[in-house]
């Protein structure tokens, strides 16, 4: 501490202001420091503190306050005074200790540059303009905006605009999705960079309003990001609560006044541009409003609106110090002293609230992860890709981990740590032990070759002699048709070369056949050739089996005297059965041929036993199954390139051997577990994390 010697001197500087009420009823006073544009809130015994500085030593400040006030302090409440006031740089640095105590601070504050270039990657800004004489003047003239009758017409328009977008829902919606193209995304683009310039205004003339200085207005870039940004900071000097909800909500009644008109104008605009661009302008801002900036688990409005709202001052790290020391407590039980006392429910929801926003911000910076990958140049983007996991998601474990280890003593004491050591190990025993050899991959059970046969020509079904699933041998009948038109022309044939044949034997003693003997002869010759070709074609009519095969997809609509053409399929014809599977990239080490498999059908099937036949060396380029891509229902991620079936990463075909008798009319799509070499969890993680990297970098 600094002693009881000599207080340091304060900074000349420095603003003291009324602040407001604390929960509790108690006074606050706020201390701005404008070289930094930093406030500080300051309690009651801490003002008190700062009152009596003159005084010069902790002892002398520390009875007058006990003499003046019903508060109780000692030396070691002033030090404490001290010591916050040298921590945030608020006094004068007038001994070789003082300095050497700044230059301590600013050693502390220095980084690499490695981490600097890594937290200006992340967050940084770029203030443009500095607007506050030119708000000043302008204020006069959108005033109005922030009147009473304004809000009210405002709001009749918003109730007005709902009603006629309820009438007319579908076309609303039908809009809605008209707009996901290329000209639609860049009027929304448009319509969102509209919308935020609105929002930012809003804040800047509301804190005009109430006597606040803006400084400045600028882009900040989150993860490279752009965002509007406004220096709002000086709200901070304002007593009043409601004032500075209202600097906090402005941007976002900005917006929601926007949307409101532009839904009115919506429903009354006809047809046209027009009703697009009030379209457009009205779910931008809507979507902007309500889902990004109402948000209270990232550093957006409705952040600072929560913390005005409840009265909690830096709400995120007062949060994450009470959760991580619930934490602590619930799993080792150290006793430690709680960060700082509040009400039992007060401390519970922000616990709560706490954990809500490292489950928020883990989801949010992995989908941000994953877009910097994916739309980056690769190389960079893996890079990045680290960064943001490194930075967002490994680091704040890494740091926990940093404070469990300096108390290793005192958890290896404590008889509660038994239980999570204990489940630690069982974690670690899961991740890193080679519990399972299983290898699952999505597979298809299809015929090894399939043959529909059809009517030869358009005929009567006269009968099907077989049943699904039958199994028949070569020259088995099938089915028999019936054509009379066949069976006619037959008749007209055998009569014709009845009465040709007479003519011909007839010769021996009529002169008219003997003239036409050799007439007669090829008339008889090409009627005798008909007649053939007509038994041909009818016995074309009774179909029998060309291989020994299984009768599959008998048509269900087809009844006995029923007419049919040669177009439709009577039947088909199944010759064996083949098992074939896809398997990962990552997983194609651990399996081998002659591996056992078994094959478990979707839908709940009977399972069935195969063995690994074969499996191919080069990746497959195009999915010759369509059933088994997710756009067909199936779980193999795929898109459409080219009319063909492209899966999104490396899988190779694996065929396999059963011998179990299946009886199937479709081809059957399910999941095979084969037997391969034991991996742990974490193993495939590294393996498919150097998958990755190898196939990116191309190595």
């Amino acid at each position: 501490m600094f002693g009881a010697v000599a207080l340091p001197s304060l900074r000349d500087d420095l603003a003291l202001l009324p602040g407001p009420p604390a929960h509790d009823g108690a006074p606050t006073w706020t201390l701005h420091d404008p070289l930094s544009n930093r406030f500080f809130r300051l309690s009651w015994p801490a003002f008190e503190v700062l009152s009596r500085w003159h005084l010069g030593s902790p002892t002398d400040v520390a009875k007058s306050v006990c003499a003046e006030t019903p508060l109780d302090l000692d030396d070691q409440d002033v030090a404490s005074v001290v010591e916050f006031l040298a921590r945030g740089g608020l006094l004068k640095a007038e001994t070789p200790k003082d300095v050497d105590r700044l230059l301590a601070i600013h050693d502390a504050a220095k980084t690499s540059w490695l981490t600097w270039a890594l937290h200006h990657y992340l967050f940084f800004r770029i203030p443009l303009v500095r607007p506050d004489a030119w708000l000043t003047r302008t204020l006069p003239f959108v005033a109005w905006m922030g009147s009473r009758p304004f809000r009210l017409a405002t709001l009749a328009a918003l109730l007005l605009g709902l009603l006629m977008v309820g009438r007319q829902w579908d076309r609303f919606a039908a809009t809605f999705v008209d707009h996901f193209s290329l000209s639609g995304l860049a009027a929304f683009g448009i319509a969102l960079g509209f919308a935020k310039m609105a929002h930012e205004l809003g804040h800047a003339f509301t804190a005009k309003s109430y006597g606040c200085r803006v400084p400045t207005m600028g882009v900040a870039f989150l993860v490279l990001w752009p965002m509007l940004y406004t220096d709002v900071n000086d709200a901070w000097k304002l007593t009043d609560r409601r004032q500075r909800l209202m600097v906090g909500a402005a941007g976002i009644l900005a917006e929601m006044t926007i949307a409101a008109w532009a839904v009115l104008a919506w429903g009354l605009l006809p047809e046209g541009p027009a009703k697009g661009m009030t379209f457009t302008l009205a779910v931008t801002t809507l979507i902007s409003s309500l889902a990004i900036n109402l948000s209270p688990f990232m550093r957006f409005d409705g952040y600072f609106l929560a913390m005005d709202a409840l009265d909690q001052p830096n709400l995120h790290p007062r949060s994450f110090a009470l959760a991580r020391w619930h934490l602590r407590e619930v799993l080792f039980g150290l006793n430690e002293p709680v960060p700082e006392h509040l009400p039992s429910t007060t401390r519970a929801w922000m616990i709560v609230f706490a954990w809500a926003v490292w489950i928020y911000r883990l989801a949010l910076f992995l989908g941000i992860a994953v877009l910097v990958y994916h739309f980056f140049i690769k190389v960079v983007g893996i890079v990045l890709f680290v960064v943001e996991i490194g930075w967002f998601v490994i680091k704040p474990f890494w740091a926990e981990m940093a404070e469990w280890r300096k108390r290793l003593p005192a958890i290896r004491a404590s008889r509660r740590s038994r239980w999570p050591l204990g489940g630690l190990l069982f974690v670690l025993l899961i991740l890193l032990v080679p519990w399972s050899g299983r290898v699952s991959a999505p597979a298809i059970l299809k015929a090894e070759s399939h043959m529909a046969l059809y009517a030869p020509s358009s005929s009567i079904l006269a009968e099907i002699r077989v049943a699904e699933g039958q199994k028949v041998e070569v020259g088995t009948v099938l089915a028999r048709l019936d054509n009379p038109d066949l069976a006619l022309r037959l008749q007209q044939v055998e009569r014709r070369i009845g009465v040709l044949k007479y003519e011909l034997s007839a010769t021996g003693f009529e002169d008219s056949f003997r003239n036409r003997t050799q007439s007669i002869t090829q008339e008889l010759a090409g009627a005798v050739a008909e007649r053939a070709a007509i038994q041909a074609e009818t016995d074309r009519l009774t179909l029998v089996a060309p291989m020994a095969a299984t009768i599959t997809d008998i048509s269900p609509n087809l009844q006995p005297g029923q007419w049919i053409n040669g177009r439709e399929p009577i039947l088909g014809l199944r010759v064996g059965t083949v098992l074939e599977a896809y398997v990962a990239e990552s997983d194609l080490p651990r399996i081998a041929k002659n591996n056992s498999a078994r094959f478990i059908p979707e839908g709940g099937g009977t399972a069935m036993d195969a063995t690994i036949a074969a499996i191919d060396r080069v990746a497959v380029k195009a999915l010759t199954e369509p059933s088994l891509a997710a756009p067909y229902g199936g779980t193999i991620p795929a898109r459409f390139a080219d009319k063909t079936l492209v899966p999104d990463g490396a899988l190779y075909r694996v065929r396999l051997a059963t011998d179990t008798p299946t009886a199937f009319a479709a081809p059957m799509r399910g999941q095979i577990h084969m037997d391969g070499q034991r991996q742990s969890l974490m193993g495939s993680a590294l393996r498919s994390a150097a998958a990755v990297l190898i196939r990116e970098w191309g190595f």
